[in-house]
């Protein structure tokens, strides 16, 4: 026996894995001709091209509506804000406004801002010298008690005088002066002037001619901080808006274009000769009752 025959030294051989079983090829069906039977694809049913074409159909129509509902929604956002910007805001502002003077303006503000000390102390109407109310409208706006809140002769006659090339003459009503005193900012611009004019045909339609009245006396600027007719009459001649003389009306009456560049209780020489003219006019205002729709006291059945 040969050394490489020894059974000991033999390696012990590993066990192998049990082979799979095995399984049979796919079988092929033939067909009659001996070739194999390859299977087709599905044929379609002619409803199937006619449901494609109704669900191309239906999604194109979803997608239609949505797109309908989106811009549809979008304009019913803006007309909401729209209509909050530019009714509801402004009415409910105005009507409150109706009940109760403002504590501020935006020229008041702005007058802060500047450095002065502001005094304001609204008081109601029945507490005003009527010598005051003749004055103002004497002085700024004589068909006050008749117009809707512009007087469009008063806007016709300042628009020739400005085409002849004279000074610059300006035709604003109480009504317009008090809608820009109490809404708006002190600017002259084509954007200030429209919403002017809504807010004037707001308090026109909303507010009585003496709440109109009363409030553009308690807004009014008198120079130097004083806003309102009480600040004015306590800073200018030391009195209360009610013991105001015709006088002394007629001075912050005349003042009242550029009150900061011109004095009622120091007056230069034109003042003093627009206070005497305002004197004048004042009392043809009482005579002919055009401050009747303010003053009790100016109407026909209190004689």
């Amino acid at each position: 026996m040969r050394p490489e025959d020894d059974p000991e030294d033999r390696q012990p051989e590993e066990p192998r894995a049990p082979e799979p079983p095995h399984e049979p090829p796919p079988r092929v069906e033939e067909s009659l001709f001996g070739e194999p039977d390859v299977p087709m694809p599905p044929q379609r049913r002619p409803g199937d091209r006619q449901r494609a074409r109704d669900a191309r159909t239906n999604l194109d129509l979803d997608l239609g509506r949505i797109k309908r509902r989106k811009r549809f929604g979008l304009v019913i956002t803006t007309i909401s804000v729209l209509f909050i910007a530019f009714v509801l805001l402004p009415v409910t502002w105005a009507g409150a406004y109706l009940f109760f003077d403002p504590p501020s303006t935006m020229l008041m503000m702005q007058r802060a801002a500047e450095g002065q000390t502001i005094r304001h102390y609204p008081v109601p109407l029945n507490r005003m010298s009527p010598h005051i109310v003749r004055a103002v409208i004497a002085a700024e706006d004589a068909n006050f008690c008749t117009h809707h809140g512009f007087d469009v002769e008063a806007i016709q006659d300042a628009m020739e005088s400005n085409q002849r090339g004279g000074a610059v003459r300006g035709a604003s009503t109480i009504s317009q002066q008090t809608a820009k005193n109490l809404f708006l900012w002190p600017d002259r611009s084509w954007v200030r002037k429209g919403f002017e004019t809504y807010f004037t045909a707001l308090i026109e339609f909303m507010w009585p001619k003496r709440r109109i009245m009363e409030a553009y006396l308690n807004a009014a600027e008198w120079g130097d901080g004083n806003f309102g007719i009480e600040a004015a009459a306590r800073a200018r001649f030391g009195v209360s808006a009610a013991d105001l003389t015709p006088l002394q009306a007629a001075r912050l009456a005349a003042v009242l274009p550029s009150p900061n560049r011109w004095s009622a209780d120091n007056p230069g020489p034109y003042v003093r000769r627009r206070a005497a003219t305002l004197v004048q006019r004042a009392r043809v205002v009482r005579n002919e009752r055009t401050a009747a729709c303010v003053l009790l006291t100016d109407r026909p059945d209190a004689q």
